[in-house]
């Protein structure tokens, strides 16, 4: 049995909360640098699919012969897992990319550092209605992340297979206000990353994250109209900790077998291209 722990949307909510009160003092405690206790378990936040399930295989296999002592949380959002690493209440986090990072460092004031890319999840399109993009008719509703950086990533998946045109030189903060170009008069609906799968039966197609999308039983392999393509592309998924800890000793043999070829082969024979691993 999974050795994890699902928190509930109140144990979220707390979270939350617990961040907010803890916020004003975080740029003195990262200054200060880390005060986690590295006798104890490590710690770490991660979306259930595929994070979690990458980490609990390192749990079960691999990392008792390592010295670890590892604990999986799992959170269904994008938020609690870095304001959790921040304040402390775990020690890593395993479930983001680079751009997203830096838009959230940004905007909240928290400090948290990639350690090393493990996977990258392919962004893709995906309807319960049409079977391909082409068949998308005029002014058809597409559902797309809501937080800045999933949302400019959908709208240039959507330009790189030429459905939407977006101005030249758009970066990570793309909104719907930067095409230039919309032959079908698509509508664009906002939602939260994690409910964009459930709107495949109210709207013509969602833009999903790879880790909701196999979450929901979608092969991103298989049924995206549209996938990102993995060369070059900047998304990768990483372990990340607060400012200070990736000297870690615990976090150091988690980052190894996190890029073993273990975990390398575990990947391809799990999800069989729908997640691909980056090391």
């Amino acid at each position: 049995m999974r050795n994890t722990a699902k928190l509930t949307t109140a144990v979220l909510a707390a979270g939350a909360l617990t961040f907010g009160l803890t916020a004003c003092g975080s740029e003195d405690s990262a200054a200060a640098g880390s005060s986690s206790d590295s006798s104890g378990p490590l710690v770490v936040a991660a979306s259930p699919v595929p994070h979690a399930e990458i980490l609990t295989y390192v749990k079960d296999h691999l990392a008792k012969k390592a010295g670890l002592d590892l604990e999986v949380k799992e959170f269904t959002d994008y938020v609690t897992p870095n304001t959790a690493t921040e304040d402390g209440s775990v020690d890593a986090n395993y479930f983001q990319n680079q751009p997203y990072l830096d838009d959230f460092n940004k905007k909240n004031g928290t400090h948290i550092v990639p350690v090393v890319t493990v996977h990258l999840e392919p962004l893709g399109l995906y309807s319960h209605k049409v079977k391909s993009a082409d068949a998308l008719k005029s002014g058809a509703t597409v559902a797309v992340p809501n937080d800045s950086v999933n949302e400019a990533r959908a709208l240039k998946l959507l330009a790189a297979n030429g459905i939407i045109t977006l101005k030249d030189g758009v970066g990570n903060e793309a909104t719907p206000a930067d095409i230039t170009k919309n032959p079908k008069n698509l509508k664009f609906k906002e939602l939260e990353a994690a409910q964009t799968p459930r709107s495949l039966d109210d709207v013509d197609a969602a833009v999903i994250n790879g880790n909701y999308a196999i979450e929901a039983d979608l092969s991103p392999a298989e049924d995206a109209l549209v996938l990102e393509s993995a060369k070059d592309n900047p998304y990768g998924n990483f372990l990340a900790v607060k400012d200070g800890n990736e000297n870690d000793p615990r976090v150091k043999k988690l980052a190894k077998l996190l890029t073993s070829p273990e975990v390398k082969k575990f990947i391809e024979d799990k999800y069989d291209g729908s997640v691909i691993a980056s090391f």
